[in-house]
């Protein structure tokens, strides 16, 4: 396979076959190099060399009524996670502090349950003009569950410019992972979402006993719907789960799918998201060439490396953060800051 013919027709805004991407997921390792460097060649059409950082706070922890099987907050889940109602005003600024601190141009607020209430967007939007009030600049991403049409558009006038729900597999697999709602609920969500005028972003996660079909069916699902952000998360199999135990992945395999979601969608941001330090290891920075954002810091219930490993890398690539090209301020103490934060939670 001819991996830059791929890419060009990527650029070119064709859609590559059903065929093309198999053979991207069964590319030979020895040819790995050659097909990242494809997929660069779109990455940099479009974003360049900027990374996106983007800052992730869980606001509002556990008892979730949903069964997702992969979910250490859902009802049928008995891992050890922190679990408490919405955080107060005080700490959605802290947090916010953090990420702006942290260099990230996007806060990302996630709150467990199938759905908001109409108490909970009055308690997101408010905290959320006051974080837009001090940070006008810092892009506002929620994660709520299931939405209504009304609330997205409650949500856009608060300031916010994203929201995020995932597909995260194909339909066909879907009712593998999950009985108490459909992978078309979801696909819904996403479309109130856009229809709002809010940004969307819905993505992925890999490693959960998918084939390789229902990996590309979920590439093109969103390609179809035009989300514009994407992220990917790899499974990270957390003890008291029901998928505990379960570690499907390399990292040369998680490489491979970064490449094909990038050929697929090529104008979409793609996002390297949770699971990223545990999968790809020390193929990190390889990941990068077909990504164009990383969340930094601590996911939702598992940790993430230190802020100043991923500057590091980003700078070693002789890459640039997207809004903070110029990086001589120092991130010293910033961990630091994180470390404490996450202590007031518990």
């Amino acid at each position: 396979m001819n991996w830059q013919l791929l890419a060009k027709k990527s650029l070119e805004g064709e859609i590559i076959s059903k065929e093309e991407a198999h053979s991207i997921l069964n590319c030979e390792d020895d040819s790995l190099l050659l097909l990242l460097d494809a997929a660069f060649s779109v990455r940099k059409k479009y974003f360049g060399k900027k990374v996106k950082l983007n800052f992730l706070m869980n606001a509002k922890s556990g008892l979730c009524p949903e069964d997702c099987s992969y979910c250490s907050q859902s009802k049928d889940s008995e891992a050890k996670i922190n679990k408490y109602p919405f955080l107060s005003e005080k700490e959605v600024l802290a947090a916010a502090k953090n990420a702006v601190d942290s260099k990230a141009k996007r806060f990302c607020m996630v709150n467990s349950g199938r759905g908001p209430t109409d108490r909970e967007i009055e308690e997101v939007a408010s905290a959320i003009k006051k974080v837009k009030n001090i940070y006008p600049e810092l892009e506002i991403c929620v994660c709520l569950g299931l939405l209504k049409e009304h609330h997205a558009e409650q949500l856009k006038n608060a300031g916010v410019h994203a929201y995020n729900h995932n597909l995260n597999t194909s339909e066909d697999f879907y009712s593998e992972i999950c009985s108490t709602h459909t992978f078309k609920d979801r696909v819904e969500t996403v479309e109130r979402v856009k229809h709002a005028g809010l940004s969307s972003c819905s993505g992925s996660l890999f490693g959960m006993g998918e084939k390789d079909e229902d990996i590309i069916e979920l590439a093109f699902s969103l390609r179809k719907i035009g989300v514009d952000s994407i992220p990917i998360n790899f499974l990270m199999a957390i003890p008291g789960t029901l998928l505990q135990g379960k570690n499907e992945l390399t990292p040369q395999k998680c490489l491979k799918i970064l490449c094909l979601f990038r050929l697929i969608n090529p104008q979409s941001e793609i996002r390297i998201a949770g699971g990223r330090e545990h999968h790809l290891r020390w193929l990190q920075p390889l990941g990068l060439y077909a990504a164009n954002s990383i969340f930094i810091g601590d996911y939702l219930t598992t940790k993430g490396q230190k802020i100043e490993a991923d500057i590091g890398m980003i700078r070693d690539l002789g890459f640039e953060i997207e809004g903070h090209e110029n990086l001589e301020n120092s991130l010293k103490g910033q961990n630091q800051v994180l470390e404490e934060f996450s202590v007031r939670l518990k």
